[in-house]
């Protein structure tokens, strides 16, 4: 038998799948830290907006996901979202390793693991692929996703 732990992560990836931010975001608790190459720390509420803005941004979206196993307290998936991104139009498949902590029925940490560089070579074309190992550009990266998601709360 699965644990309970499998199912919230399960849910999670199956609202990601219907972009329905506000059911991922109920899946997290109120203190939640997530982390990812682009988005390094966000807590609480930011985690949630930060699904919020990229699910109300989607464009030609698509998501499977894999490998989800759970104990009572850690768990973890694979998922490929595909996507155009929508600053140059290209499509982005992005190869993603998430692992979890859990406690009490939610999701307290949650951290995806995937290559910038590869990502920035889909996404920005050229210039990530010749230039998206580079600090000075996953930097930009960074800088650029933290202004679009103060941005998104800001319009809220």
């Amino acid at each position: 038998m699965s644990h309970a732990n499998v199912a919230l992560i399960t849910a999670f990836y199956q609202a990601f799948q219907q972009l329905d931010a506000e059911a991922m975001a109920r899946c997290y608790a109120d203190d939640v830290r997530f982390s990812d190459p682009v988005f390094t720390d966000l807590r609480g509420r930011d985690a949630g907006d930060m699904w919020r803005m990229l699910c109300a941004r989607a464009k030609d979206f698509s998501l499977t996901f894999d490998g989800v196993s759970a104990d009572e307290h850690s768990g973890k998936a694979r998922w490929v979202a595909t996507y155009v991104f929508s600053q140059t139009g290209n499509t982005v498949v992005n190869h993603i390793e998430a692992s979890f902590v859990l406690r009490n029925g939610k999701i307290v940490e949650h951290r995806d693991h995937f290559d910038l560089w590869r990502w920035a070579g889909q996404a920005l074309g050229t210039k990530g692929r010749l230039l998206g190992w580079a600090p000075f550009v996953q930097n930009a990266i960074r800088q650029q996703a933290g202004k679009g998601l103060a941005a998104f709360q800001k319009s809220r």
